[in-house]
């Protein structure tokens, strides 16, 4: 398989073109005759979650990350229709789906446990005893009933 045939996601990541399923349709909204026979509106299904190109961890990361994406049977499915040919639909549409993976699969970095500085400790409490002293002063007493 030549280099033209796979689709590089990131660094060790490639997916056969092989695997990605299209589906055409026409597209929706004004255009005249064009729009009314030309099948432009592009549909990209992959099936993630029986990709054999990804290793199992990648998978779960995806599947986990992009779930809002996925199929019930964890296919991903990304649907274009923005420009007037299917050629530039069928190219964004594959743009989409490597930037969707490329997010996908970044790890996050971790997060370093700071703690906070005194002077905002002392920040914190001193709006604590304001607001405590602005409660007390709304209390109610009985006794300064005039």
């Amino acid at each position: 398989m030549s280099a033209s045939d796979r689709l590089r996601i990131c660094e060790g990541v490639e997916i056969p073109l092989a695997e990605l399923r299209w589906r055409f349709s026409r597209s929706g909204g004004p255009g005249g005759q064009h729009v009314n026979r030309a099948a432009t509106r592009v549909e990209l299904l992959f099936d993630l979650a029986g990709s054999p190109s990804l290793s199992e961890e990648q998978r779960a990361r995806l599947l986990g990350r992009l779930r809002g994406h996925l199929s019930r049977d964890g296919v991903l499915r990304l649907v274009c229709q923005t420009h007037r040919s299917q050629k530039q639909n069928r190219q964004e549409a594959i743009a989409r789906l490597v930037a969707l993976l490329r997010a996908g699969l970044r790890r996050p970095r971790p997060r370093r446990p700071t703690r906070p500085t005194r002077a905002s400790r002392e920040r914190r409490l001193a709006a604590k005893r304001r607001r405590s002293q602005l409660k007390r002063l709304r209390r109610f007493r009985p006794d300064d009933d005039s």
